[in-house]
């Protein structure tokens, strides 16, 4: 009798998998892309999606994020700062001053600045002696 409660239990079991969805089903790969790629074309959807990614922890797929949108928005002076705080934290300290000299020039929005720096430490402001 012992002997065959192991195999009732594997023929229930195994019976249970087969009629059952597998729960580990993934979406579309390249769904799953388009959405992301859609999500990063304008300015604000876009950084919408970084910041969520920054605050999961998906430093890497934020930085990505950022890069599509600077493609389409390449003057988006707070777009290439929240890029630059993301380098930073990624250990880029040289691309983050890339994109910050990019900023040269332009009106920079004070809260983008704070979180610029409070990533990658005191940085000189451009235009302003840095």
């Amino acid at each position: 009798m012992a002997t065959r409660y192991p195999l009732y239990l594997c023929l229930a079991l195994s019976s249970a998998c087969l009629a059952a969805p597998p729960a580990f089903a993934q979406a579309d790969p390249a769904a799953a892309l388009d959405q992301l790629s859609d999500a990063a074309t304008g300015t604000g959807s876009g950084t919408a999606l970084a910041r969520q990614q920054i605050r999961s922890g998906d430093l890497t797929g934020a930085a990505a994020t950022l890069e599509r949108v600077l493609i389409n928005h390449p003057d988006a002076g707070d777009v290439l700062l929240l890029h630059a705080s993301v380098l930073c934290r990624l250990d880029d300290p040289g691309g983050a001053r890339l994109e910050i000299d990019e900023v040269r020039g332009r009106a920079i929005p004070g809260q983008a600045w704070a979180e610029a720096t409070a990533a990658c430490g005191p940085i000189g402001r451009p235009g302003r002696g840095g």
